[in-house]
């Protein structure tokens, strides 16, 4: 990925606007396209399996942002990690991906 010079406000945007929404996806896609039950979904991400529920009725990071293909492939990278225990992304390339459409 090509590296954006990053600064505090840029982390703040994405945690507070942009994870939420992201990570609701990725639960999305780990319990509909990957077959993880809500449960094991709560024990590889270390949260309650109540918050896995909320991700999947839209009661917990719900928002409208708008996915570009080079995000929801970001996204598919993550669901993966989860499952396997593996990977070659970190935070920093999400936000990046993410924030190039702002």
């Amino acid at each position: 990925m090509t590296k954006h010079t990053c600064t505090l406000m840029h982390c703040d945007s994405m945690v507070r606007i942009l994870l939420p929404p992201m990570r609701a996806e990725m639960v999305f896609r780990l319990v509909n396209k990957e077959g993880l039950s809500q449960s094991d979904a709560a024990k590889k991400l270390g949260v309650t399996r109540a918050a896995v529920s909320q991700y999947m009725s839209k009661k917990r990071g719900y928002g409208a942002i708008e996915l570009s293909s080079e995000l929801d492939a970001m996204i598919d990278r993550w669901a993966l990690a989860v499952v396997t225990g593996e990977s070659d992304i970190n935070l920093c390339d999400v936000c990046q991906c993410a924030l190039k459409k702002f």
